[in-house]
């Protein structure tokens, strides 16, 4: 049974110059962890010259690409017809990535099809949790 769905993908960072680079990235999606997608951006791609991974929930990707979605450090909207914009926020800037909607879309499918969205709270081990919480407080 699958656990782990991962899928590479071109994105377009938009930067301030009239210039738009094109940056692989990672979308990975984990049963362990049922409410959340990471995207991951190669080292090439970031200021500090290490791959740099943000975490966010898969309701906003999927809400994201009818409308804007987000209000925090991840924000998602259409940007055309094709594409769909995700920004994330931080203290050093914003970075704006272009992904093509229909492979957001296969994504969140293949995801759906490790655990069905409004499912997630089945796929959780509290007990895993709270211990590893536990460790961290002693």
């Amino acid at each position: 049974m699958i656990t782990v769905i991962e899928q590479a993908m071109q994105a377009r960072l938009v930067a301030i110059a009239p210039k738009i680079e094109i940056v692989p990235v990672t979308l990975c999606y984990e049963r362990s962890d049922p409410f959340a997608i990471r995207m991951t951006f190669p080292a090439p791609a970031t200021l500090e010259g290490v791959a740099v991974s943000w975490t966010f929930a898969r309701e906003l990707l999927e809400s994201g690409l009818s409308g804007p979605a987000g209000h925090g450090d991840v924000r998602v909207r259409p940007y055309d017809g094709d594409r769909t914009t995700i920004e994330f926020h931080a203290p050093e800037g914003v970075a704006i990535v272009l992904l093509l909607t229909a492979e957001l879309q296969r994504f969140l499918e293949r995801a759906a099809s490790v655990v069905p969205p409004g499912m997630e709270h089945l796929y959780l081990d509290v007990d895993q949790s709270l211990a590893q919480l536990m460790r961290d407080t002693c």
